[in-house]
């Protein structure tokens, strides 16, 4: 899964444990769910409608996803669990 192996992730579900309780994963997995599903959703209905398009007018649509994705809820403690991760990622690589 992504190159890392059973201890890094079980040392990264540590960390995310420590950094945001047990009570506030179940919150950000739920909004990781409903952030996937939209971005689904919004790709499906994108599609769609690809072929009616002009092509000036897919860079309004690349935005306006954009902006649909930042407000998705979860979004930026995904971002922030992301950040965690690597840095933890890129120390524990030191000491290899």
């Amino acid at each position: 899964m992504f190159g890392l192996g059973f201890q890094e992730i079980l040392l990264i579900l540590v960390i995310l444990f420590l950094l945001f309780g047990v009570k506030k994963l179940p919150e950000i997995g739920k909004g990781l769910g409903e952030t996937m599903k939209e971005i689904r959703k919004i790709r499906d209905e994108r599609k769609g409608g690809k072929g009616k398009e002009k092509e000036d007018q897919k860079g309004n649509v690349i935005s306006d996803l954009k902006k649909e994705v930042e407000n998705i809820p979860g979004l930026k403690e995904a971002r922030e669990i992301k950040k965690t991760a690597d840095k933890f990622k890129n120390i524990t690589r030191l000491f290899k």
